[in-house]
Parts: C-alpha cells; sequence; structure tokens
C-alpha cells in the first residue's frame, strides 16, 4: 500500500477531497516523524506501537571482502503489532 492508496481510501470512505486527505495523511506522518526525532515511541490503540531504539556501535564485517568495520551507532524503528492486530491476521479478517 502506497501514500496514493492511503488517500484513495480516505476520499472514498470518508468524502474528503483527495487535497484534503493527502494534507491528513501529511500532518499525520509529519507528526509521526517528529515524535521519532524526539525519541519517543508511538502507540496507535488497536493497531500497534513504533519503538524507536538506539543501536550502539560495534563491529562488523564486510561480507564482500570479509573486512573488519566499525558500524557507527544509530537510531531504528521498529513495530510491535498490538494483541487486535494480530488476532485479527490470523482470523484472516481485516
Amino acid at each position: 500500500m502506497t501514500k496514493a492508496d492511503l488517500v484513495e481510501a480516505i476520499f472514498e470512505k470518508i468524502g474528503l477531497s483527495k487535497k484534503e486527505a493527502l494534507e491528513l495523511i501529511e500532518i499525520l506522518f509529519d507528526t509521526i516523524k517528529q515524535s521519532f526525532l524526539e525519541g519517543e515511541s508511538v502507540k496507535i490503540s488497536g493497531f500497534g506501537t513504533f519503538i524507536v531504539r538506539k543501536k550502539a556501535a560495534r563491529r562488523g564485517r564486510n561480507p564482500k571482502t570479509g573486512e573488519d568495520i566499525e558500524i557507527t551507532p544509530r537510531k531504528t524503528v521498529t513495530f510491535r503489532a498490538s494483541s487486535q492486530l494480530k488476532a485479527v491476521l490470523e482470523k484472516g479478517n481485516v
């Protein structure tokens, strides 16, 4: 599913114009991104939680050359599905 697909779904189900639906999606994504930049998790009830995790620097290996390299510290986002989402997926009735 793409951003355009989300806009289309909002257009069809709610009746907002496509421009308004796109603005709504952009505001939502910008708000979520800002939360990530501040190190906050984003919890959407009934769907799941996006968690910002800090990974420490570590030693790694270039698989192509076998050379040892230093992997820099970084932040990543992980997702944990809620129990309600897991139940829906197991039943296959989305």
